[in-house]
């Protein structure tokens, strides 16, 4: 199949140069891009006829798919549940974990399938899962079906708390909670033998853990190391709010990724989710291994984590090397999961909070939504820009709406202006997944009813429909 992109107003490529093409045209064959160019130059080098499909693209712009660097598909049918007044550890100990309790696994792939559908209609392609509470294979063929690309786990820890939150149930507990370390470490590297490359290789599988209180050191440092020895990543939440680097603090005599890496836990294969609470010590340990760190602005603001105080070091993680990806987390934490949204709550965060309009910007946030979150998760050589030989992942904008009316700058118009409002189409692997607004590959009408039924009763078996917020927690 080859598909002839015509005319195009402009393609944000973001390969190293962020070469910007006007008037360009694109050619699609199969599942990766065979060329592009001015559109001239393309029409000399192709007749007419060589194309199954010629699209007049004269009022579209096209750039990379969005990539998201951290997600929680279990948690999609929670939207809107949990109050937000809640710091980190209330919203995880007191409502996250009551509400997983009573999520079974079709509530899952269920939740999953949503979570997708939403992420097509926002331009993401491709996504970090922290992977699944309970049907790994449900998620991942979910994935396949749908058409994304996508990376899956089995989320796991090994460490109970002494004192059990009230909402936990025993079954729950059971299940997501390992005897040990390498008890979950046998099931995780099962797993990864079993889900990774699937799907033509759309679908890969890590070693994923639920990290920071619940899970041990010893799994922490194993989980990176199974990883390593499996080729594939890992990733898990550290460093998540002041509060979780002072309880690492009283407890070990170390903030948490220090703890980490002076285990010898840290790599290029890990990425961690959040980061918030970082010294100048871990930077400079995450940047000497080549340690990526997630963001997800949206989370930080609704939880107040701290991202724009002055303990929020992400432009120094930027300055020391270290790879910082975007990710919109769970839709009741973030709020949605529109990494539009994302990029342009990181363009100006950090200007704002440091009066310095020199940080971020819409050209680092772009970065961080594509090519950097592709290098992130290891699929750079495929994902992430427009660049003749890589997957035909990108977004096309129609440019006769009025976010786009009129224009000057693309990339300024892209992340200052622009919204899933105004986006035409989202191909993942040289097909359409989401055209004329509609997800090509889901009914969507009765997953939406079956997601509000399910969603109701998960809510009404935890309890958590009246339930009184719980402010602050430990977890010791």
């Amino acid at each position: 199949m080859r598909t002839l992109l015509e005319n195009l107003e402009f393609a944000l490529t973001v390969d190293r140069h962020d070469t910007v093409l006007k008037r360009a045209s694109m050619v699609v064959e199969n599942d990766r891009i065979a060329a592009l160019g001015p559109a001239a130059e393309i029409a000399s080098r192709y007749p007419r006829e060589a194309f199954d499909e010629i699209i007049d693209a004269s009022r579209y712009g096209v750039v990379p798919g969005f990539i998201d660097g951290h997600v929680h598909l279990s948690e999609t049918l929670s939207r809107a549940v949990f109050p937000d007044n809640l710091n980190t550890r209330a919203w995880v100990f007191h409502w996250a974990k009551p509400f997983y309790a009573h999520v079974n696994g079709e509530d899952e792939v269920v939740g999953a399938r949503l979570g997708m559908a939403e992420m097509l209609r926002n331009g993401t392609t491709c996504f970090l899962d922290m992977g699944a509470q309970n049907d790994v294979g449900g998620v991942a063929r979910a994935i396949d079906a749908i058409g994304m690309r996508g990376i899956t786990g089995r989320h796991a820890a090994d460490v109970r708390p002494q004192q059990v939150p009230h909402g936990w149930t025993e079954e729950m507990m059971d299940h997501h909670f390992f005897p040990d370390a390498q008890t979950a470490l046998s099931v995780l590297e099962d797993t990864v033998k079993e889900w990774h490359g699937r799907a033509g290789g759309r679908v890969r599988c890590w070693v994923n853990i639920e990290g920071k209180e619940p899970c041990s050191l010893e799994l922490h440092v194993g989980a990176r190391a199974l990883a390593q020895k499996l080729g594939v990543g890992t990733t898990y939440h550290l460093a998540t709010s002041v509060e979780e680097m002072r309880v690492s603090e009283r407890k070990y005599g170390k903030t948490p990724v220090q703890r980490i890496g002076d285990a010898g836990g840290l790599g290029p294969n890990l990425v961690i989710a959040h980061a918030v609470a970082v010294t100048e010590y871990e930077i400079e340990q995450m940047a000497e291994h080549g340690t990526s760190v997630a963001f997800c602005p949206a989370t930080s603001l609704k939880l107040g984590k701290g991202a724009a105080s002055p303990g929020g070091r992400y432009p120094e993680l930027i300055e020391a090397g270290v790879t910082v990806g975007l990710g919109t987390d769970g839709v009741s934490a973030g709020g949605n999961l529109n990494l539009m949204r994302q990029m342009y709550v990181v363009a100006g965060l950090f200007k704002d909070a440091r009066v310095d309009a020199t940080l971020i910007g819409a050209r680092k946030a772009l970065r961080m939504a594509t090519i950097e979150n592709a290098q992130m998760l290891g699929w750079d050589d495929e994902i992430g820009s427009l660049e003749v030989g890589k997957k035909a992942d990108f977004l096309l904008f129609d440019l006769d709406h009025s976010e786009w009316t009129p224009y000057g700058d693309p990339l300024q118009a892209l992340v200052w202006s622009a919204s899933p409002a105004s986006l035409a189409q989202t191909w993942v692997d040289g097909r359409a997944l989401y055209r004329d607004d509609r997800v090509t590959t889901i009914d969507e009408k009765p997953l939406r009813a079956e997601a509000r039924e399910r969603a109701a009763r998960i809510v009404e078996r935890a309890g958590l429909g009246d339930a009184t917020p719980v402010v602050s927690t430990t977890y010791d």
